[in-house]
């Protein structure tokens, strides 16, 4: 999938006007009926089926919060099936919309930009439930998960399960990121897929809970681990591809402690500065080909490179810099290049400069829980996005290495840090 880009100068970009804000469309049955066909034979390859827990508590035409993993293409295919023929809305990022917002509106998305605080998509979906009498379909962790376990969760979640005011259903899906993961260019397996749709809590319920409480909750739902499960239910994964740019998660040797110097290809990662090789198996272990194995799990080695992210904010020696050509994001007609610039993180959060000057753009560690960052983001390119309500700014690194999987990281661990701090002030 490639999305629309277009070149224009940093202040023509500033100087078009402000999108216009569109109440959310319920989806009539002409495009129910339409994404259910097309979706079709995409779940008849996987041999896709669907357990349902608990939903004869849901009534015919009552509308609820779907809150479902993600983890590829195939999770739209799978809502467009299960549901049908109730209606829904979906959220969805702002890029998705790029050149074909009209379709995006009618089959029911709403748009919104990924991990920047927005209160207008909070009416939107609340206007959904109330006065369209659709269901809102969420993916809560906003973005594809890297090493196949669940992403950070938001703490406002809770909350806002609260201020909705309608019953909540969990959509668990089990296959779909092992038949195709974002790390390996979404090339796909020989997986099949499966998935669960549970009756989670009903209003009476969630009108007893505190917001903790039901945070709580939704974290257990989220607690999963797509590795361990293709192990666990021996999965074989054969294709010869499948550690292919699996240095996108691992970028780090744990036995040099090298970063952006590991390459997956093929069945093999190795480390270029040490000459370090794992094998990726048929089940999902990583093996070393000689001498010890420090990770056999690509999850464990992947929190490992979390506690380093961390030491290195604890020891104040955390920082990311590099060259970057720049994309902007201000409506959902284009996504405009604006030329190079720098992106720098750090303690103090990102910082973004470009277009001869004009561009210097700040954003502080307690802006965000976490980081918009993607691989071969509409096979254009890794990215870090970073911004605001007026405007994205998409920045794909120049310099060579593996570095959006621990920009995310740090994000994450620089937010975490800032709320300690606050909570014990």
């Amino acid at each position: 999938m490639k999305i629309k880009i277009t070149p224009k100068k940093y202040e023509d970009v500033l100087a078009l006007p402000p999108e216009k804000h569109l109440r959310p469309k319920k989806p009539n049955i002409f495009f129910r009926t339409l994404l259910k066909l097309v979706s079709i034979p995409g779940l008849m390859g996987v041999n896709f089926k669907c357990t349902k827990i608990g939903m004869e508590e849901l009534g015919k035409k009552e509308p609820c919060l779907y809150l479902m993993n993600h983890s590829s293409f195939i999770d739209l295919e799978i809502v467009a099936s299960i549901l049908y023929p109730r209606p829904f809305n979906i959220v969805a990022t702002t890029d998705s919309f790029v050149g074909k917002s009209w379709l995006m509106r009618q089959i029911g998305c709403i748009p919104t930009k990924k991990f920047v605080f927005d209160i207008g998509l909070v009416r939107d979906m609340t206007h959904t439930v109330r006065k369209l009498g659709s269901s809102v379909v969420m993916y809560p962790e906003a973005s594809y998960s890297f090493d196949g376990t669940a992403t950070t969760l938001p703490d406002s979640l809770g909350k806002f399960v609260k201020l909705l005011d309608v019953p909540v259903v969990m959509i668990r899906t089990y296959g779909a990121f092992t038949r195709q993961p974002l790390y390996n260019d979404l090339k796909k397996r020989k997986v099949d897929v499966s998935a669960d749709m549970k009756y989670l809590l009903s209003r009476d319920e969630i009108k007893k809970m505190s917001a903790e409480e039901i945070n709580d909750i939704l974290a257990a739902e989220f607690n999963f681990d797509n590795f361990r499960w293709q192990q666990e239910n021996k999965i074989k994964i054969d294709e010869p591809y499948r550690a292919d740019l699996l240095n996108r998660v691992l970028y780090k040797c744990p036995h040099c402690n090298r970063e952006g110097k590991t390459l997956g290809k093929g069945i093999s990662l190795t480390c270029s500065a040490c000459g370090k090789v794992y094998e990726l198996d048929e089940y999902g272990f990583l093996k070393a080909t000689e001498g010890d194995t420090k990770f056999d799990h690509i999850p464990d080695w992947f929190a490992w490179e979390r506690e380093c992210v961390r030491k290195e904010i604890e020891d104040g020696t955390y920082s990311f810099e590099a060259p970057v050509r720049i994309c902007m994001g201000v409506d959902l007609k284009k996504i405009y290049y604006i030329g190079k610039g720098r992106l720098t993180h750090s303690k103090d959060g990102f910082h973004l400069t470009g277009a001869g000057g004009k561009l210097d753009y700040k954003q502080n560690p307690q802006a965000t829980y976490s980081l918009y960052s993607d691989f071969n983001w509409y096979e254009v390119g890794d990215i870090i996005c970073i911004g605001n309500q007026k405007a994205l700014y998409y920045c794909f690194p120049e310099t060579e290495g593996d570095f959006v999987a621990k920009v995310r990281l740090a994000t994450e661990e620089l937010y975490n840090i800032y709320k300690i701090e606050k909570n014990k002030g």
